[in-house]
């Protein structure tokens, strides 16, 4: 399931933030996902959630969104976030989320894991990174005090190295290069496998040309290799992909 937080502009224009795209990537990127490209160059995106409901109705939450009007990336992303109420419409509890899989930590992603209380959002839930993304981090950055020490501090922080799986039909495959822990989501068990993408790909330039890089990766190369491989492996296997920032929620690999 499918929930948009927020929407809004980004504060790099397209060809800013993918300054090696050629023309031919950009006309089959608009072609692509044509309501993601505004008025002078501006881009327009979502930023997504993914509520999985697993066999018995638990839920494991992708993401955690932009957050509250004060949540960490306050000063460029399009806050408020809608994700309690849209939870609520859906009917899922916030106790019925058991495990929250952050992808990375980036503000946009973790903005309803720790409440203004600096208490865990959802409280019945353990929180998943990978120890590569939590390593690096010093200890006075904002994600690091912000987000994972007080989850630390709860006791629901789980660090996993490498390929993870969470029941039957969800498993976390690593996909660095966007950030140094960057894990991505396999969801099997329905009528076709679903990737949800996280930040391997942010806008649909990535997703029709997987070579070309994004100026906020921390590692161009290695992201590249990994956006690469995850599409070549969802081509295979006939795999929908799910994604926060695309304007569609769920696109076909090319």
């Amino acid at each position: 399931m499918a929930l948009a937080d927020a929407a809004g502009t980004f504060f790099d224009t397209a060809r800013k933030a993918f300054p090696e795209a050629t023309e031919e990537d950009w006309a089959l990127a608009h072609a692509a996902d044509p309501e993601a490209f505004g008025p002078a160059d501006s881009w327009l995106l979502e930023f997504r959630c993914f509520a999985v409901v697993r066999p018995g109705g638990r839920v494991t939450l992708v993401d955690a969104g932009v957050g509250p009007a004060d949540a960490p990336a306050a000063d460029w992303a399009p806050v408020p976030g809608r994700l309690p109420e849209l939870l609520a419409e859906a009917a899922i509890s916030p106790s019925d989320v058991d495990t929250v899989v952050l992808t990375h930590l980036h503000g946009d992603h973790v903005g309803w894991a720790v409440g203004p209380d600096g208490a865990p959002w959802f409280t019945e839930a353990e929180y998943v990174l990978q120890r590569a993304e939590t390593a690096p981090l010093p200890p006075d950055a904002p994600a690091a005090v912000r987000v994972v020490d007080p989850l630390r501090r709860a006791g629901v922080l789980r660090e996993v190295e490498g390929e993870h799986r969470i029941g039957r039909h969800v498993t976390l495959v690593p996909t660095p290069g966007h950030t140094p822990g960057h894990q991505s989501v396999v969801v099997t068990g329905g009528e076709r496998e679903l990737v949800l993408t996280g930040d391997l790909l942010v806008h649909a330039v990535q997703l029709v040309s997987p070579g070309v890089p994004y100026v906020h990766e921390v590692d161009p190369a290695l992201a590249r290799r990994s956006r690469e491989e995850l599409l070549a492996r969802a081509r295979r296997r006939g795999a929908l992909l799910g994604t926060p920032h695309l304007t569609r929620p769920f696109v076909e690999p090319y």
